[in-house]
């Protein structure tokens, strides 16, 4: 078998079969197949797809090029959350907080960013010590005790996809939905958790540009799922401006601990919480939304979610003095106001340009081998729909050099004011 005959046959819009999918998923595994047939491969993909048998076989077999994380050892039912990622979605953060304050087990194994769009690690990276590599008996332990942990991805699980994911964010293949769903469901289900929520942005910060085609992937996920015998649910939700009012590593740390402590933009409070209320009903600690809503939000007065972030990050050799004290993570040397030129409502402010006008100050990666930047971001003060009057600040951008031309352009793209806004709904529908 040659790799060449199955780029030719992807190519051609023919269907592969068990046989070609493990001679692919050991090549990238093993290293016999080098980058640019991967990303001949991948390209293929993109443009003509896959089946359904296609995708989950796919996904098992990139299971099967590692090892599978035994949680039995964790009393009660373990419930994982993951998303598509977006501008300023730092949701898995409060969120695992959140949900273990209610007792439900939350062994969260995470990724980096991917293009514009932040990282879980990457976020937690920029809190002094903390450790996202740690050794699976640790992470085990770990949730057993805390009921919460966030760790990366080690070399043994989904080993295949940590190859491809590298390639997919340098070739511009990142959108494609079988590589998509195969990615985040072969690492969870190696995790070894028996329920998943996952989040999947749609709109003009997404991968999933259109509800269309967020839903198309949300029953790609919900038919591998169900093939694995994990019970998956899928919401989508908004991406068309920045989620929360932070875009940056240590930013979101932040605003990640504003929302634990009882202060979050009312945005990432009401996904967070709808997020957690399907997890808390998974996990069979409420026996409805409604009364899930109501523990959460009680969890969140009473300081009880904050004590389990605190817990996480201790556990994980954080510093923990990071929940009262923001300035002990890096701190960008120049705040520079981006104000409005006129008065009018802001009708755009576009999420894709605003995560990548991030990332050229340094907060994210054009390259996998990229170093952060973790002080840098844009933190809002309008969102779509605000009023402003010619002079308001609109956003502040926090950087490490005077000379920003090109994230002012970006900026420049993305913030419109006009005299009306949409109204984006925050969820568009549910797949289960």
């Amino acid at each position: 078998m040659r790799m060449v005959d199955l780029i030719h046959k992807k190519r051609e819009n023919g269907e592969l079969n068990h046989e070609e999918i493990k001679f692919f998923v050991q090549g990238v595994t093993d290293g016999s197949i080098p980058d640019y047939q991967i990303s001949a491969f991948l390209m293929a993909v993109y443009f003509n797809g896959m089946t359904a048998e296609e995708q989950i076989d796919l996904t098992m077999q990139m299971v099967d090029s590692g090892d599978r994380v035994d949680l039995s050892a964790i009393p009660g039912i373990k419930v994982d959350k993951h998303s598509t990622g977006g501008v300023g979605d730092k949701v898995s953060l409060p969120l695992a907080a959140l949900v273990a304050s209610t007792g439900v087990p939350v062994p969260m194994i995470s990724g980096r960013g991917l293009g514009h769009t932040g990282g879980t690690l990457d976020k937690l990276e920029a809190i002094p010590g903390y450790k996202v590599e740690i050794e699976l008996d640790d992470f085990i332990s770990q949730v057993a005790k805390e009921s919460l942990a966030i760790i990366g991805a080690t070399a043994n699980i989904a080993p295949a996809d940590k190859r491809i994911y590298a390639i997919r964010d340098v070739t511009d293949t990142v959108d494609s939905i079988p590589a998509i769903a195969s990615s985040i469901m072969s690492k969870k289900i190696a995790a070894g958790g028996d329920a998943l929520v996952i989040d999947i942005k749609t709109g003009a910060g997404a991968f999933m540009k259109t509800e269309e085609s967020a839903a198309q992937l949300g029953e790609a996920l919900v038919a591998i799922g169900k093939q694995a015998g994990i019970k998956t649910m899928v919401l989508i939700s908004d991406m068309n401006q920045p989620l929360g009012n932070k875009v940056g590593n240590a930013l979101e740390i932040e605003e990640t601990i504003d929302l634990l402590k009882g202060n979050g933009p009312a945005d990432l409070v009401e996904l967070t919480v709808e997020i957690a209320a399907y997890m808390v009903v998974f996990g069979e600690k409420a026996d409805s939304l409604e009364e899930a809503r109501a523990m959460l939000h009680e969890n969140i007065a009473n300081g009880s979610a904050l004590d389990r972030f605190k817990a996480m990050v201790q556990a994980q050799s954080g510093d923990v003095a990071v929940i009262d004290d923001y300035t002990i993570m890096p701190q960008a040397a120049y705040k520079i106001p981006y104000v409005a030129e006129t008065d009018g409502v802001i009708s755009e402010m576009t999420a894709d340009d605003i995560g990548i006008a991030s990332m050229l100050l340094g907060g994210g990666r054009e390259k996998s081998d990229d170093v952060l930047d973790y002080a840098v971001g844009i933190e809002l003060h309008k969102k779509v729909g605000d009023a402003v009057s010619a002079g308001d600040t609109i956003l502040t951008i926090h950087a490490n050099r005077e000379e920003i031309d090109s994230v002012i352009e970006r900026l420049d793209r993305a913030v419109k004011i006009g005299e009306s806004a949409p109204d984006y709904p925050m969820i568009y529908q549910i797949i289960e």
